[in-house]
């Protein structure tokens, strides 16, 4: 579940060349999750690999982490055995 959440939220990403030359991605709705690299092919995994990390924190914190496509990641308390 998780990997497909990321892949649908990655599908979302906008692109864009800088004036250097490298290039700038990020995920709309997605506060925080961007990357930049020499290609576009570079800029996605990195973009891919800032959105997993950022995941971890937001599970780690408690905060809402945003629906994609009707996708849920819900995080719920259990009582200890």
């Amino acid at each position: 579940m998780i990997i497909e959440y990321c892949q649908k939220a990655i599908e979302k990403a906008e692109y864009k060349t800088l004036s250097d030359g490298t290039w700038f991605g990020e995920i709309p709705g997605f506060e925080g999750v961007w990357a930049n690299g020499e290609s576009v092919e570079i800029c996605r995994r990195d973009l891919l690999s800032v959105l997993e990390e950022w995941l971890l924190l937001k599970v780690r914190d408690g905060d809402p982490i945003p629906d994609v496509d009707g996708m849920k990641i819900e995080i719920r308390k259990v009582a200890a055995a």
